[in-house]
């Protein structure tokens, strides 16, 4: 009967208003503007990503953030990134305000079915999981990149899962067996597939490397680029293609593709040295080629083949758009920076208002207009006649200079940049999630232990040796009660016998460590290139150091040794406290 009724209610929707569209947006990681045949690359072919241009719109003009945090953020608020405390792509510094609305929350509002699969980025524990953000169902990671993209550790719906194959592939299975299920179900659905690749590390199927190991590159990055690494990236592009291809198919035999808006975008410049048209600049840059994404959106009931957009554009500009082609209030949600370009995209607004946008990373800021870019440093390109910023034009048009730096000037304190330091603890003690983990990632520690690598986002800590050592994690207990403490570790038999206290305020708990496990480092041997930063991965063991009864409040949970037998403690992927059910509850 609910089915029925369901049915009944969208049927008649549909009569009045016509149906909401589906929704299906596709976000690349570290995919240059460059990466793609669509844009002058002929070393690679991308005719799935393509078709949506020709099916649909180009955005021709489309800007991001300079890295893959402040981007998503961007594209889920319709807002600046610094409005929504994203300050930092790891360390708790990638999480976004619990106060913000999201694209996924708004369109869940009006009656859609919410799915993210892939990379999220914006927070994980409960309440900045991609669950508590209005996503129904989530498979992928919260980190910012992951350390193996073969049968990779994943995250179910808030628990962990282990992946089947290439990553890539695996959470495009799951992408459209959640979109099979919601046009079986007759609900509108919102899918949003956001891929880990090209990110490094550097990892692809053997077909798809085999045809690109040895192949010449025609167009070059400069004297800088690491061919190799560049053939990875362009081999994992063409992965890419083939699971947009795979959706795109999946929409056909649902009879689902006139009616279903499909988005397809990067969050931020070329992970490397590599062809990215005239551009100057790469990831990490406010510079063109640092922020300068493909944008193409195809929606054949109301966007007509072959729309070309010239206007600037950008990541803000995505919830907006969405929710106005999709019908869906903004009631509740914050003011937006970004605009509904659905009259642009339907050909309705021929014209469209002079508009500035800005990016900005580690204190860096740079405004772009129609014609204009105004850099870090105060010089002022003329994008038209110079696209690859050789020539500062500031004395030429000195009025246009002085307008952009005044500009900045004015949007810097109105989004409030410099960002204040971050001083969010990482939150536990949901019941809507009860099972917390802390990972290394978010912790900080003194005395002799280190990371596993440069990147905090996938790495664990090592070289525990010494009583003074401490790991400790800045929480925000949300609900009293009693709490297992679960160690993510790994331990040679040789140091087995270590006995280790965990304490926040005056609770405290001591165990002995007499599980040794001695798993081998992994992901080497299937990296296509050496690492430029990310740690390589173990099979970590949870082991259960008893329970504590914590209290509601903030406080420094801090683990550190009473005693250490052998060379070392552990390493110590994370720490998981997991919310025990009071007695006599269900």
């Amino acid at each position: 009967m609910r089915r029925f009724l369901t049915l009944f209610f969208w049927l008649a929707l549909a009569e009045v208003h016509g149906a909401p569209p589906d929704i299906v947006l596709f976000l690349a990681d570290d995919q240059g503007w460059g990466d793609l045949g669509f844009h002058g690359n002929s070393n690679l072919k991308t005719p799935h990503i393509e078709s949506l241009a020709r099916n649909g719109a180009s955005l021709n003009s489309f800007f991001v953030c300079p890295v893959c945090a402040p981007t998503r953020a961007e594209l889920l608020t319709g807002r600046y990134h610094s409005r929504c405390g994203v300050r930092d792509v790891s360390m708790g510094g990638e999480r976004l305000n619990l106060d913000e609305r999201t694209l996924a929350d708004v369109l869940k509002n009006a009656g859609y079915a919410t799915g993210l699969f892939g990379k999220w980025h914006n927070g994980t524990q409960w309440p900045y999981h991609p669950l508590a953000r209005g996503f129904d169902s989530f498979y992928g990671f919260t980190s910012g990149h992951w350390g193996t993209y073969f049968d990779a550790p994943m995250d179910l719906d808030g628990k962990p899962a282990m992946g089947k194959g290439f990553m890539t592939d695996d959470i495009t299975n799951h992408a459209m067996e959640f979109m099979e299920q919601k046009a079986k179900a007759s609900k509108p659905f919102f899918c949003m597939v956001a891929f880990n690749t090209p990110h490094s590390p550097m990892q692809v199927p053997d077909p798809y490397w085999e045809r690109f190991k040895k192949r010449p590159l025609i167009q070059k990055g400069g004297p800088l680029e690491d061919e190799n690494f560049t053939r990875a990236a362009l081999a994992m592009v063409e992965n890419i293609d083939d699971n947009v291809g795979r959706v795109l198919a999946k929409l056909d035999t649902m009879n689902r593709t006139r009616d279903t808006i499909v988005v397809y975008s990067s969050d931020n410049g070329p992970n490397s040295n590599r062809f990215n048209g005239p551009w100057k600049g790469r990831k990490g840059s406010v510079d063109e080629g640092g922020v300068r994404s493909p944008c193409f959106i195809q929606y054949p009931a109301r966007i007509k083949a072959g729309t070309s957009v010239g206007y600037i554009t950008g990541a803000i500009d995505i919830l907006p758009t969405l929710t106005a082609l999709a019908g869906a209030s903004l009631a509740g949600t914050k003011p937006l920076d970004g605009t509904n370009l659905s009259s642009l995209l339907e050909g309705h607004q021929p014209r469209w208002p002079h508009r500035t946008l800005f990016s900005h990373w580690v204190g860096n800021v740079g405004a772009r207009t129609n014609t204009f870019r105004l850099d870090a440093e105060g010089k002022l390109f003329d994008m038209v006649t110079d696209p690859g910023q050789t020539r500062d034009v500031s004395t030429l048009h000195s009025q246009e200079s002085i307008n952009l730096q005044k500009a900045v000037s004015v949007w810097k304190e109105r989004v409030g940049i410099p960002m204040p330091k971050d001083d969010r603890p990482f939150p536990a003690g949901y019941h809507e999630m009860p099972n917390t983990l802390f990972p290394a990632r978010d912790g900080k520690s003194k005395g002799g232990i280190v990371r596993s690598a440069a990147a905090p986002n996938d790495s664990f800590f090592r070289h525990w040796t010494k009583l003074t050592d401490t790991i400790q994690w800045d929480v925000l207990v949300a609900a009293p009660g009693k709490y297992e403490a679960v160690l993510h570790l790994t331990m040679k038999p040789e140091d087995r016998g270590a006995k280790v206290q965990l304490s926040m305020g005056n609770q405290t708990l001591a165990s002995v460590l007499n599980q040794p496990h001695d798993p081998a480092l992994m992901g080497s041997e299937k990296d296509r290139v050496p690492r430029r930063g990310e740690s390589y991965i173990k099979d970590f063991r949870p082991v259960s150091l008893g329970t504590l009864f914590l209290d509601k409040g903030r406080g420094d949970l801090v683990l550190r040794a009473l005693a250490i037998p052998g060379a070392a403690v552990a390493e110590v992927k994370g720490l998981e406290l997991r919310l025990l059910p009071e007695k006599g509850s269900h």
